[in-house]
């Protein structure tokens, strides 16, 4: 089973792309919604979230609030670490478990969404990387659009993960995002169509 790592920064369309490799019939999963199972009502994330950051970080219906936390961790680096200490491993936890699965139902390849993949090493555990870019400038224009975020905000966001520059030698394949999403979908389409040539021929089929 060939298991790819997809990321990209934030705004940079890589949860588009995950979509897309979804909708064509690849097994994938996403980090993000991982980290939401990890916190929801109820479970031993949440509580160690609420008892790390205090009861303000907990919204009126009992789930995690969001926007607070965001608020919280992203001026403040040392309280990111801590965040992520915290959510990292159970997160990594859930998605070996969902691999193992993908494994013994025979899949050929596997995408895992991962978008600190290599701030986090993770990609020690792919066979293969995937990073999906776009300039700082485009995707600062999607991240305020689409979010609703001060430019100020969005930069702090932005500047939380690695710079892009640093992670294109490191990928094994780069899929540039600077157009159209027609344009997305087309390179989406030929780079899925040779990583699954490549995982029939790892495969031997």
């Amino acid at each position: 089973m060939l298991a790819v790592g997809l990321t990209g920064n934030v705004a940079s369309g890589k949860s588009t792309v995950a979509r897309m490799w979804a909708e064509a019939g690849v097994p994938v999963v996403s980090s993000d919604i991982l980290a939401r199972e990890v916190v929801e009502p109820g479970t031993p994330g949440l509580e160690e979230v609420v008892e790390a950051f205090g009861e303000g970080v907990r919204a009126s219906d009992g789930t995690l609030d969001r926007d607070a936390l965001r608020r919280r961790v992203f001026r403040d680096p040392d309280q990111r670490r801590r965040l992520e200490a915290l959510l990292h491993p159970r997160i990594a936890q859930l998605r070996d478990a969902w691999m193992a699965r993908q494994a013994v139902a025979g899949a050929e390849m596997v995408v895992a969404e991962i978008p600190l993949l290599f701030e986090v090493g993770g990609q020690r555990d792919c066979d293969l990387t995937v990073l999906v870019d776009a300039p700082e400038a485009v995707r600062l224009s999607r991240i305020c659009q689409q979010r609703g975020l001060e430019e100020e905000e969005a930069h702090a966001i932005m500047s939380a993960q690695m710079d892009p520059e640093e992670k294109r030698p490191r990928a094994d394949y780069v899929l540039d995002n600077a157009g159209s999403l027609d344009e997305l979908r087309q390179g989406a389409a030929e780079l899925l169509a040779e990583l699954r040539e490549r995982a029939r021929a790892e495969s031997g089929k």
